[in-house]
């Protein structure tokens, strides 16, 4: 499987990232770092510069058609800044219109409220979301982790950095899963 990785220049939840890139490196698969812009992003833990990493592609330059699975990761200020940025909006809708998997952990389901792909759907997330998430026509649960079969796509969703074994260990489940399907 390929899966993309959709960050901003900066950001992203270091642990966020590398844990779940590593968790779909594990099994064989082709994580791909896609961001708005070209080069490389900074990442963070918490408020403090942490390390960069090379961008594979520029999301204006993506197509999701490429891709079996879609992984946001969080940090407060990636999925802000993703979700003022068109290409990356798109990019996330187009996803959930291709019927394809997507997950979810902490704050990035701020681009999902951008993106209007939560109506009717259950998730969970960093608790300051609920409000953003239940606004956007969302049902917003506290649990660790939280699959969400709405239409032809899943949905796996967590709330925090000590969340990321059960995100992890469940969305490449669903993924393997959604690609069998196809």
């Amino acid at each position: 499987m390929r899966i993309a990785f959709l960050v901003a220049p900066e950001g992203v939840e270091q642990i966020e990232l590398t844990e779940p890139w590593q968790a779909v490196t594990d099994q064989g698969h082709e994580p791909v770092l896609v961001s708005t812009e070209p080069r490389q992003i900074q990442a963070f833990n918490h408020l403090d510069k942490a390390d960069v990493f090379p961008v594979g592609l520029v999301v204006r330059e993506a197509s999701p058609e490429t891709f079996d699975g879609l992984v946001l990761p969080g940090g407060v200020a990636n999925p802000d800044l993703l979700r003022t940025d068109e290409d990356a909006v798109s990019f996330v809708r187009d996803f959930f219109d291709l019927g394809r998997p997507v997950a979810a952990i902490c704050h990035a389901p701020w681009t999902l409220v951008e993106a209007d792909v939560l109506s009717g759907r259950t998730l969970t997330s960093w608790p300051s979301l609920r409000t953003d998430i239940g606004n956007a026509g969302g049902i917003w649960v506290d649990e660790q982790v939280r699959v969400c079969d709405h239409g032809p796509n899943t949905l796996v969703t967590s709330r925090k950095p000590d969340d990321l074994k059960a995100f992890c260990t469940t969305f490449v489940t669903e993924f393997a899963k959604a690609r069998k399907d196809v």
